[in-house]
């Protein structure tokens, strides 16, 4: 049952949580707007796996077996369900998987979207290992690598590296979930994301083998970077002013620092649900999000929803 948990748990960190905000100012997300999308890529439910984990729920633990997952995705809303790019269109995102019946797995997922140039604008390689300990508790540990075409000479990619660790927790109909997230290179950023999942699930229902429902709470926190740019004044008072006039000093000077802050971006709420007829699973979720300012952040954010959705087919070894 342990693992299982880890599948079931894995749907969610797919098609639910992370950050939903559209922003217009000096921080690190719009100076460096790929951890952006890396955090819509979660949010949207295109970081792979998805619907291999899905699929792997419907075995008994004892009857898992390796298997390959092909698999097509899509997300009506690319990036705004994180912070914006500026735009709000929709994206596929072909992938393959393979689980081995040890724990471990691997994925590769590509990103198409209208609005890049090229269209074919990301690759992300993934790898990982799932395991579970005791009958109430799994874990799994991933580790992803973002590849990027076309970008130009002007453009920086701070973060080319990601790794997590999940942690869930079963009771029954309930199933509480932690999961860490590290995105590293040239900087670094945390994200922290704990959740909480209802299991509702119904087999063999007419020519439906499996009936899946997981609504789904959750909070993001993480680390937001600032940078401050501005002209400040050598001297507010009158006297000080006078002074530097007549003695042809400067009257303002440029400030600039950079600033760390560390709170909660995002409360989610979604809705995926899972078909499966044989060895073909049908996955549809629904997310809202409700973003956070943190509170030195100078930004306008607005909640959002979108839907997301793939289509899979599991072939066992």
């Amino acid at each position: 049952m342990g693992l299982k948990k880890i599948w079931l748990g894995f749907v969610l960190v797919s098609v639910c949580s992370i950050s939903a905000r559209s922003q217009q100012t000096d921080s690190l997300l719009l100076h460096d707007p790929y951890i952006t999308e890396l955090d819509s890529l979660i949010a949207s439910g295109d970081t792979g796996f998805l619907s291999l984990i899905d699929s792997l729920i419907n075995l008994p633990t004892p009857k898992l077996k390796s298997q390959l997952v092909m698999r097509m995705g899509y997300n009506s809303n690319v990036v705004a369900a994180s912070r914006t790019l500026g735009f709000n269109q929709f994206g596929v995102a072909p992938g393959i998987s393979f689980y081995h019946k040890s724990g471990l797995y691997a994925d590769c997922t590509g990103y198409w979207s209208k609005e890049y140039d090229p269209q074919y604008y990301l690759m992300v390689l993934s790898g990982g290992y799932m395991a579970g300990p005791t009958k109430w508790w799994s874990l799994m540990a991933e580790y992803n690598r973002y590849l990027y075409a076309g970008i130009g000479e002007d453009e920086y990619i701070a973060y080319k590296n990601s790794a997590g660790l999940s942690n869930f927790f079963d009771m029954k109909w309930v199933t509480l979930r932690l999961d860490y997230q590290l995105f590293f290179g040239d900087k670094i950023a945390h994200r922290i994301n704990p959740s909480v999942m209802l299991n509702i699930e119904k087999t063999k229902l007419g020519i439906f083998d499996r009936i899946a429902f997981y609504p789904t709470v959750s909070f993001l926190a993480g680390s937001e970077q600032y940078l401050i740019e501005e002209f400040r004044p050598y001297s507010k008072t009158y006297l000080g002013i006078i002074y530097r006039i007549r003695n042809n000093l400067p009257l303002y000077y440029f400030y600039r620092e950079e600033r760390t802050e560390f709170g909660i971006l995002n409360y989610s709420f979604s809705a995926p649900l899972s078909i499966t007829i044989k060895n073909w699973t049908l996955l549809v979720n629904y997310t809202y999000n409700i973003p956070k300012a943190l509170p030195s952040e100078p930004i306008r954010l607005e909640s959002s929803g979108y839907i997301s959705a793939s289509i899979s087919k599991r072939i066992e070894f």
